[in-house]
């Protein structure tokens, strides 16, 4: 039975200590290893009477002559007002080490007064790089995200019609240029800088090798000695690497959306012991005016007579009530819950429990 226990306890302890480990690839980037935006104007054709109004809209029918144009059609000259086409932004992002022929999704946007693009179908467009150069072509049918209907007297929106996406629309045509084999040290950059997470991951690597193959720079960037790995290129040593658990440590952090009355605190967050007091003082004033006017056929004038009412209500707040010194997070929470207040009036406690030198914590703002 003994045996039993200690084997159970050795079964347990490493799953315990990885509990909180990130694989190292959500960790970090990794040097040149990255996304590239494109962007392209082009029209969307086949709308069932939901295109852009061209008296609104004229860079759509300046766009349509040059397809046109392109086509041998002549339409110099020629007054046409279609209500089936609509001039769109086509946005994608060509991912790292894509090559020719592969196909990447697209998202297209209404620019003009295009009410809907359900059922179109984009036109043949160039998607063009922060450079100008042309690295992918998209064209295809539309799934729009939402639908629209309307009457003479009333309309009815779901969704954001006037945006959709076209899975695998665009196929690329040129590839970047970066030869990834030819690094003999790739920078590992993190994605939320700190020394004490950047030498973790340093000791972690090392501990893999059994030799000091990555040196740490700076709290955001560590270096990889990629001929130190003894690898066979450097893909395999970024394969063999990116996998690693590493415990990462990060700030504490308060973070508040005042819209949404969104409340969220890092693992780290503390509070010295300190005492609180919440209220809500309303004013209210309300005009309640009188007209007096004279008989019928009778002499005189209307007169309005003012009558206001004014009042101050204070609702019944959190009397002095006091929060105590917090080691951990879930003892933050419970102090803050005894409090009893909104989450609303709980960001306003919050931010005076940060000017007062309480709260041990970034906050944040959104």
């Amino acid at each position: 039975m003994r045996i039993f226990q200690i084997l159970l306890l050795c079964l347990i302890f490493p799953a315990v200590l990885q509990a909180g480990a990130i694989r190292l690839k959500d960790l970090v980037e990794f040097d040149g290893v990255r996304g590239n935006d494109l962007v392209g104007y082009g029209l969307v054709v086949g709308l069932n009477g939901t295109g852009d109004g061209l008296r609104n809209s004229p860079f759509t029918e300046e766009i349509m002559s040059n397809i046109l144009e392109r086509l041998g059609v002549n339409v110099t000259g020629e007054q046409f007002r279609p209500k089936n086409v609509a001039a769109v932004f086509v946005t994608a992002n060509l991912p790292p080490f894509a090559r020719v022929g592969s196909q990447i999704d697209v998202t297209v946007s209404a620019i003009g007064d295009s009410k809907s693009l359900l059922g179109g179908t984009l036109i043949m467009t160039p998607l063009n790089a922060a450079d100008g150069q042309v690295f992918a072509v998209a064209q295809g049918t539309i799934l729009a995200g939402g639908a629209v209907a309307e009457g003479q007297a009333a309309s009815v929106v779901q969704g954001v019609p006037t945006s959709g996406i076209i899975p695998s629309g665009a196929r690329v045509e040129r590839e970047i240029d970066f030869d990834l084999g030819s690094l003999t040290t790739v920078r590992l950059a993190l994605r939320e800088p700190d020394f004490t997470t950047a030498g973790r991951i340093e000791t972690a690597i090392n501990r893999e090798f059994n030799r000091p193959v990555v040196i740490m720079r700076d709290s955001g960037t560590l270096d990889l000695d990629i001929l130190a790995t003894r690898a066979a290129s450097t893909a395999h040593a970024i394969g063999r690497i990116e996998n690693i658990l590493v415990e990462p440590q990060l700030k504490a952090r308060v973070v508040v959306d005042q819209r949404s009355g969104t409340i969220v605190m890092g693992d780290e967050v503390r509070l010295s012991r300190v005492a609180v007091s919440q209220g809500n003082l309303t004013l209210r004033i309300e005009e309640a005016p009188v007209i007096i006017q004279p008989n019928p056929f009778a002499e005189g004038q209307t007169v309005v007579v003012p009558r206001s009412s004014a009042s101050i209500d204070e609702e019944d707040g959190v009397s002095l009530a006091e929060v105590p010194e917090s080691t951990s997070l879930s003892e933050v929470v419970s102090g803050l819950n005894a409090l009893g207040v909104s989450p609303r009036d709980m960001i306003d406690i919050l931010k005076s429990l940060k000017a007062a030198g309480a709260l041990h914590a970034e906050f944040v703002v959104r």
